[in-house]
């Protein structure tokens, strides 16, 4: 990472106030005196601004209550990215960890440990996604079963859900895979349309419902214990 950049990204100024400061000489990596912003720094270097140690935050976890309208991406465009809505100065290093269409809301964890959303994001893992899915129609016991023993859809059959009926026209459902528009497609093959879909727990992890649309918060040490196990 250039020295600019890791400087920035630590919360020390914009690219352009970090350049400057470097150029005056007022940086150092491992003691040494740098004026070149483009020097690269792999993160263990012992380095300075003004004197005071600059230290690079790592293994950030967040849950986000994510709204309409913003896509689960990293890439910057004309829509909303869930990114955005995270004010942190290293929030170009954070990704979130499995997506959720651009309709649906609810619980996205976000973070910058690449080695956990790789465990979480295994299909061996089996990690488990539950969703309360608003219908068009009301469900029958018959479709509540079907669900619960596996959709045949063009691609694949579905593992066995859990489904649960806790309103007219209401289902929690949990899922252990994550395919493209699996749950709509899945109410799609009973004949039924999701037209409201949020994720209220992924893993461990269960929504916290003082978070409104758009809000996020640091995971508790106990969440994140929970989610490496």
């Amino acid at each position: 990472m250039r020295l600019d950049k890791y400087l920035s990204n630590a919360g020390k100024g914009s690219r352009k106030d970090v350049k400057t400061n470097i150029r005056k000489g007022r940086v150092t990596v491992d003691r040494e005196v740098v004026k070149d912003p483009k020097r690269e720094v792999e993160g263990g270097e012992a380095i300075t601004l003004n004197g005071l140690p600059v230290i690079l935050e790592q293994d950030i976890y967040i849950m986000l209550n994510k709204p309409r309208g913003v896509i689960s991406s990293t890439e910057t465009g004309p829509t909303p990215t869930v990114i955005d809505l995270i004010d942190h100065p290293q929030s170009g290093d954070l990704f979130p960890v499995g997506r959720l269409d651009k309709d649906t809301t609810g619980l996205l964890f976000v973070t910058d440990d690449g080695q956990l959303a790789h465990e979480l994001l295994s299909p061996r893992k089996k990690i488990a996604k539950t969703y309360i899915a608003d219908l068009k129609k009301d469900v029958s016991e018959l479709d509540l079963q079907k669900l619960e023993e596996g959709i045949p859809l063009k691609d694949f059959t579905t593992a066995p859900a859990e489904a649960l009926k806790v309103a007219e026209r209401k289902v929690k459902l949990t899922i252990t895979e994550g395919k493209f528009h699996q749950v709509k497609r899945m109410f799609g093959y009973l004949d039924n349309e999701v037209i409201g879909l949020e994720r209220i727990g992924f893993a461990s992890l269960k929504l916290d419902d003082t978070l409104q649309r758009g809000e996020y918060r640091r995971l508790s040490a106990e969440e994140i214990d929970n989610l490496k196990k």
